[in-house]
């Protein structure tokens, strides 16, 4: 028996090596290289999944092609069609990554439960149609509509589609796929580039949108190679601990809306509730007058966010200093920790300063820099801040306080959830500014701890 030949693929392009390389000479990644069987063709095969398309579509001008009949389908849940951009668009391909046990294929088994008169075709690889049944008894409901398929030979699903040619097609998951024109083992790199392709080419062809569920690694990224993003038309992933009831759907990529939009759900005994208002949850839940916490004025994607920031300061006691951030970038911690010992002349560097985003959430928003300081030093001088003051600001190198955008949201946000003081940059500029809400300015680091603490 022939020995089978492998090649090696990086995971963050997809380019192929005949060897390993620590780092890949096409994107510069390092440590992404991973062996896959050598991809072989079979003639056969990828005749038959070719046949699959329904009819020859000859090239069009510009001129021609009406976009006004692809109107978005609704899928019955608010919080999905609003990060979608008002619905999903017909002949779509959407990538729902996220952990083991996190909510994708409830979220996915509820889209066609909620949204009733959509014929939907469900195609499960991990479940057997007893348990996808099960499932739906728990959610809350039966729906003739939802016809639910056990395959994971992609030629068969797609033949199954066409036949049917069902409003929306659902794949749980495309790791358990395979396609007989790919001579690898179902989920290896080789078997997602070819299962990805077939099914982009019947959602392009037939217009059919199709949602694919995704497992990530251990590092946090969509199992499978890189291009498997690059291929989709959106990439939503969800995030938040398992153990707890809150779950945060992020949009990472959408060709057909905004990026950076985030929808928060509860998860229930029923299955996942929308939560339409999330500042309301992530606001301090605790007695008043306790130190180390501070409330940040977000904007994640359009829509305005205030939660709370909670910060630890303790003295060494191992001797080196411990850092430690959850939802917050550790280096940037790092940085702000060296502006107030560098620019303000306070003593962190003997000190752990544990940090952590209330609620689960991950930020990347800069405006959330002013509410870390106010937090770390609220617990090293064991100084409660009010809880009627929330900060949005971005910290510089030089200890400056730097405006951030859409100021106007963020205190319209605030002064809606009734806090009273907000901190801003002295550059910021707020308009029409609610009468319910004063506007403090600030200039730097040392003039917010004078503002602050000293008032």
């Amino acid at each position: 028996m022939a020995k089978t030949k492998t090649v090696w693929y990086c995971t963050a392009c997809g380019n192929e090596s005949p060897k390993w390389m620590g780092r890949c000479p096409a994107c510069g990644e390092w440590n992404t290289m991973v062996e896959a069987p050598q991809e072989t063709l079979k003639a056969a095969s990828l005749s038959a999944v070719r046949d699959q398309a329904s009819t020859y579509i000859k090239p069009q001008s510009l001129k021609e092609i009406d976009y006004s009949e692809e109107a978005r389908l609704s899928l019955g849940m608010t919080e999905v069609d609003r990060l979608l951009g008002g619905g999903i668009v017909p002949g779509s391909l959407v990538l729902i990554g996220g952990e083991p046990g996190i909510g994708k294929s409830t979220l996915s088994l509820q889209i066609p439960l909620h949204c009733k008169g959509l014929r939907t075709l469900y195609v499960t690889g991990e479940e057997s149609a007893k348990q996808v049944k099960m499932r739906a008894e728990r959610l809350g409901g039966e729906d003739a509509d939802c016809l639910i398929f056990c395959e994971t030979r992609i030629e068969d699903v797609i033949a199954e589609a066409d036949r049917m040619r069902p409003d929306l097609m659902i794949v749980d998951s495309v790791q358990t796929m395979f396609t007989d024109s790919v001579e690898s083992t179902p989920g290896s790199v080789s078997q997602i580039k070819g299962v990805a392709a077939a099914l982009l080419r019947f959602a392009k062809d037939s217009g059919v949108p199709v949602i694919l569920i995704g497992h990530i690694t251990k590092d946090g990224y969509i199992a499978g190679p890189k291009i498997l993003e690059h291929i989709v038309d959106v990439v939503f992933q969800f995030e938040g601990d398992n153990r707890g009831s809150y779950r945060v759907l992020r949009s990472i990529k959408n060709r057909f809306g905004s990026t950076s939009e985030l929808a928060v759900f509860e998860m229930t005994g029923t299955g996942l509730r929308e939560v339409s208002n999330p500042s309301e949850l992530l606001i301090p839940m605790h007695e008043q007058g306790l130190s180390g916490t501070a409330i940040a004025a977000t904007l994640d994607g359009t829509r305005p966010l205030l939660f709370e920031v909670q910060a630890l300061v303790s003295s060494a006691v191992y001797g080196t200093a411990q850092r430690s951030a959850t939802g917050f970038d550790t280096r940037r911690l790092n940085m702000l920790l060296a502006v107030l010992e560098k620019r303000a002349g306070f003593r962190l560097s003997a000190k752990d300063v544990f940090l952590n985003m209330a609620g689960g959430l991950r930020v990347s928003d800069p405006a959330c820099d002013l509410a870390v300081i106010a937090a770390v030093l609220s617990s090293n001088f064991d100084f409660a801040v009010p809880s009627d003051v929330c900060f949005a600001g971005e910290v510089g190198l030089s200890g400056e306080i730097r405006p951030v955008s859409q100021c106007d949201r963020r205190v319209a946000e605030a002064a809606r959830l009734g806090f009273s003081k907000v901190f801003l940059s002295s550059y910021s500029s707020v308009e029409n500014a609610p009468s319910s809400i004063k506007i403090i300015k600030v200039a730097d680091v040392p003039a917010l701890v004078k503002a602050l603490f000293k008032q």
